[in-house]
């Protein structure tokens, strides 16, 4: 049976559907059987991240309407073959979709699966608890900013109610000369703040993301390993900015 995770945040913009995204290819990679499911029906850019838009046929509110089977539904990844995208409703986006009926297709796949990552429309309006009744374990992106992390916290406070098996943080854009620096907060400051654990960090850097879910950053590696093995290593964003020319690049990232 797979772990159904929803992978949320309280303010848009922190990377959160990019993190899913990159995660779930990640785990793929490494044999697990991965669906990711859309659950943001306002945006839905879930296949646009992971470059299946041509490919898809039939979209999670076909499933649920009966016009096809919860499978058929499901997008393979052409580059990860055990990675599949289960997309939102592209064919009736004025449709109503429940908490319940989106639960009973994913419940419907779990079984075949590894993992069934949700990703969530930021904030806590219906669609974020729609998406979270879908799930087991949460995991919550954020930012070291204040304001996210204060979204942060109202998310986590929500997710109590659910009672899940596990709720951790991933702190994303992480910016390793401000930490050296001390100007920005650090991961177990922001991990004690929201009172929940890292599962891991991702730096603020070029390319990590890049264009492609096949070039994927050791961070993401290191991020999967976590979820994989129940660690908490951590990747170190602050490596490069230290010693001498570290303190170079420190002086030149700031005169950007």
């Amino acid at each position: 049976m797979a772990r159904k995770i929803v992978v949320t945040s309280g303010k848009g913009g922190v990377g959160k559907t990019t993190v899913a995204a990159f995660l779930s290819a990640q785990l793929a990679r490494r044999g697990q059987r991965v669906i990711l499911c859309d659950a943001d029906f306002g945006l839905n850019n879930v296949d646009v991240v992971t470059g299946v838009e041509n490919l898809v046929t039939y979209d999670v509110v076909d499933a649920i309407e009966g016009r096809c089977r919860a499978k058929q539904a499901l997008v393979r990844h052409p580059d990860f073959a055990n990675l599949y995208i289960l997309t939102s409703s592209h064919s009736a986006p004025e449709r109503y979709v429940s908490p319940q009926s989106l639960r009973l297709v994913i419940d419907a796949l779990a079984p075949q699966f590894d993992f069934v990552f949700i990703d969530c429309p930021a904030g806590i309006d219906d669609g974020f608890h729609r998406a979270v009744a879908c799930a087991e374990e949460a995991i919550v992106v954020t930012t070291p900013h204040v304001s996210a992390i204060r979204d942060a916290d109202k998310v986590i406070t929500l997710l109590k109610s659910y009672e899940f098996e596990n709720v951790s943080v991933v702190v994303n854009k992480l910016r390793g000369d401000l930490l050296v620096a001390g100007e920005s907060l650090s991961p177990p400051e922001i991990s004690e703040l929201l009172k929940s654990r890292l599962l891991g960090v991702l730096p603020e850097e070029y390319g990590i993301f890049g264009g492609e879910l096949s070039d994927i950053h050791p961070a993401f590696k290191m991020l999967a390993g976590n979820l994989l093995s129940g660690k908490r290593k951590l990747y170190d964003v602050t490596k490069k900015y230290s010693g001498v020319l570290g303190g170079i690049r420190r002086f030149l990232k700031k005169s950007l």
